[in-house]
């Protein structure tokens, strides 16, 4: 290789990893992807005849995002993510491999609109559920399902709890959102 070709590679590698850094500082994590044998634990909780919208929140390197697609064909995936690079990904990823189902948007999902969600789908950290936990409650019908893995929404009771049989044991929550008088 030639001099000017190795430094260029090394500026893109500086750069992604720059962008990966400053979004995690941004968001308060890094872009994590969920697991083979959590996602086999965890999709078989939601139906395969899912209609609606499923809204997947922070959906780093799109491995759950695809996932859900091809689980619900019926149902509209929207998976949210802040992170460049891991967003440029996915959206590569959609441009070879295609899921008419699924819908990529970089945005901060704490903006977006979650009143025709028929199931939310996280993978966050405490401060985002904490965060999250109101947002859930003021936009979404009771009833509707609510699906995080590794991290609970305080002060919630779960439908259904699972342990995955892996490293490290990662717990994976069903919910349905609480009505107001519960």
């Amino acid at each position: 290789m030639t001099e000017a070709l190795v430094l260029l590679l090394g500026a893109l590698l500086l750069g992604a990893m720059l962008s990966i850094v400053f979004s995690t500082l941004r968001t308060g994590i890094s872009p994590m992807p969920t697991l083979g044998k959590v996602r086999r634990q965890l999709l078989p909780l939601i139906e395969s005849d899912l209609s609606g919208t499923i809204l997947e929140l922070g959906c780093g390197w799109g491995t759950l995002a695809f996932a859900l697609a091809d689980r619900c064909p019926r149902a509209r995936v929207v998976a949210f993510e802040l992170s460049p690079l891991p967003f440029a990904f996915c959206w590569l990823r959609q441009r070879l491999a295609p899921r008419s189902n699924l819908e990529l948007q970089r945005q901060d999902f704490f903006r977006a609109s979650f009143s025709d969600a028929a199931l939310v789908v996280c993978y966050l950290f405490p401060g985002a559920m904490t965060r999250l936990a109101p947002k859930l409650l003021a936009e979404l019908p009771p009833g509707t399902r609510v699906l995080s893995h590794t991290f609970a929404l305080r002060g919630w009771k779960p439908l259904r709890t699972l342990m995955v049989d892996d490293l490290y044991r990662t717990p994976i929550y069903l919910y349905a959102v609480p009505s107001p008088d519960a």
